[in-house]
């Protein structure tokens, strides 16, 4: 008798720590996934070999990242200029909400006055930065700001712990300003700097290594391939050389606009010096990739590559070209709106996934902050991708653009609606609409609004309705001027 109780003793004894050591596996929770977003300034979708197959750049890291992760074929900036997508990237929000729809301060006019504009990010927006450092991430920004002109709009300011060259303007358009000295007054130079973008590289590798033990956010805004056009030596001698095996006519012409000639638009992708930009920007994402792969990281964090509006093409040097994608920067058409778009979330992305879905930069605060288990708690316009990331649809998307400035890139003012495969564009110089179906016709050159208008009907009455729920403005009157149209 004594002897089976204490075997009963003992079996009831293991059972307690069998069944305790589930309940503490059970309580535990799952650990969090770190983050690195890649935002490359002025990069067209045309730009990486992922998505360009003759692209004249080589982007060999960027297209491994593509083949390990999700490219997206149909991916947008929520507007044609780097301000106010920057707004919607850190805030998951319209930029149109709080006026905030032009770059930092541009304030030209045309025909008419452009709409009012708000040159900054207000205080008591909420940033991707802040919602996951109250979930427990350590944060990090480094590059390229342009959010705000004072010291409180900066990022270390915004939620970010650590700041390395962000504040308004992004640097001084001088002629060092991707070489040093660097003149950034977040950065200081420091001896063995050589080029800009390996040195934010650097310090992303840096912050990341000195996470170790916590989830971390690390946020990498690229300078380039914005203006100047400034290139490595080595890089553009390369590119010289493979330019002269190019031919075709590099130019031709987009619309007339504001009573002017036509611009001109890059047609050939073969300029030496925008290339060695865009290379050196790959072997810097390179360098930060393989140090999550040496850090044995990798499976662990979610990375997303993507750009702030489409590439340069009919202004400043006209560098680079979009086609098919009809316009560039500054145009509220598919080349100055839709950009790459590539995520890598292990466990839910298959590599070398392609999605058509209708994904916008309002997704990625939504996204990550779900990911992280972080609680928004106020309005956002975006939604949480996992299930386009997952290969499923996302139901009942509309995607809208609003822009009521004349660009320096020679765009015109105006709005647009895309919903499934078509896009609605309205211009508000007069009111006029175009309609696309961008399956059949990607280069917006068949205006199918006369054919569809009851299609044409629908859509800009839901444009105007969006209008109203975010208190669009629009072009104002000059002194003695007509009066521009409204909706």
């Amino acid at each position: 008798m004594m002897k089976r109780k204490k075997t009963w003793v003992k079996w009831a004894r293991s059972i307690s720590v069998i069944v305790l050591g589930l309940g503490i596996c059970g309580a535990a929770e799952p650990k969090k996934p770190n983050v690195v977003v890649f935002l490359v300034d002025d990069l067209g979708y045309m730009d990486i070999g992922a998505n360009n197959p003759d692209c004249f750049y080589e982007t060999p890291n960027v297209d491994h990242l593509a083949k390990s992760g999700m490219r997206f074929t149909d991916g947008y900036a929520a507007n044609p200029v780097c301000s106010p997508t920057r707004f919607s990237l850190m805030t998951g929000r319209y930029p149109t909400r709080v006026r905030a729809t032009n770059f930092f301060s541009g304030d030209r006019s045309g025909k008419f006055n452009p709409a009012p504009l708000v040159d900054n990010m207000p205080l008591d927006e909420v940033t991707i930065a802040q919602t996951l450092k109250s979930a427990g991430y350590a944060t990090f920004f480094a590059g390229k700001w342009h959010l705000g002109e004072t010291e409180e709009y900066y990022p270390q300011n915004r939620g970010f712990d650590v700041n390395i060259g962000g504040y308004h303007r992004g640097g001084p358009y001088t002629g060092k300003r991707y070489f040093p000295p660097f003149k950034n007054p977040q950065m200081e130079d420091k001896p063995g700097d050589k080029h800009l973008p390996d040195r934010l590289a650097d310090e992303t590798v840096a912050f990341i290594e000195a996470s170790k033990g916590k989830p971390f956010f690390a946020y990498l805004s690229f300078y380039s391939v914005h203006t100047p056009l400034m290139g490595r030596p080595d890089l553009v001698k390369k590119y010289k050389a493979k330019a002269k095996k190019i031919t075709g006519q590099e130019f031709g012409k987009e619309e007339q606009v504001f009573g002017k000639k036509e611009r001109k638009v890059r047609e050939i992708q073969k300029h030496a010096v925008y290339a060695a930009m865009v290379e050196a920007m790959d072997e810097a994402v390179g360098k930060v990739l393989g140090h999550l792969e040496e850090a044995g990281l990798a499976d662990n964090t979610i990375v997303m590559f993507t750009s702030d509006n489409g590439g340069l093409s009919t202004s400043e040097g006209s560098p680079t070209s979009n086609l098919p994608l009809r316009g560039g920067k500054g145009w509220i058409y598919e080349g100055g709106i839709r950009e790459p778009w590539i995520v890598r979330y292990p466990g839910v992305t298959k590599a070398g996934a392609v999605s058509g879905e209708n994904i916008c930069s309002i997704d990625l605060f939504p996204t990550l902050a779900a990911a992280a288990g972080a609680q928004v708690e106020h309005e956002i316009d975006g939604v949480d991708l996992m299930p386009a990331l997952k290969g499923e649809p996302l139901e009942g998307r509309a995607l809208f653009w609003h822009y009521p400035h004349y660009s320096n890139q020679g765009g015109i003012p105006g709005g647009a609606i895309r919903v499934g495969d078509f896009k609605l564009v309205e211009r508000y110089e007069d009111g006029r609409v175009h309609l696309y179906n961008l399956k059949d016709d990607i280069e917006e050159q068949n205006d199918l609004a006369a054919k569809h208008p009851e299609r044409v009907s629908q859509m800009r009455a839901r444009l105007h309705e969006w209008y109203k729920s975010v208190d669009a403005q629009f072009l104002q009157q000059k002194k003695d001027g007509p009066k521009p149209w409204s909706p």
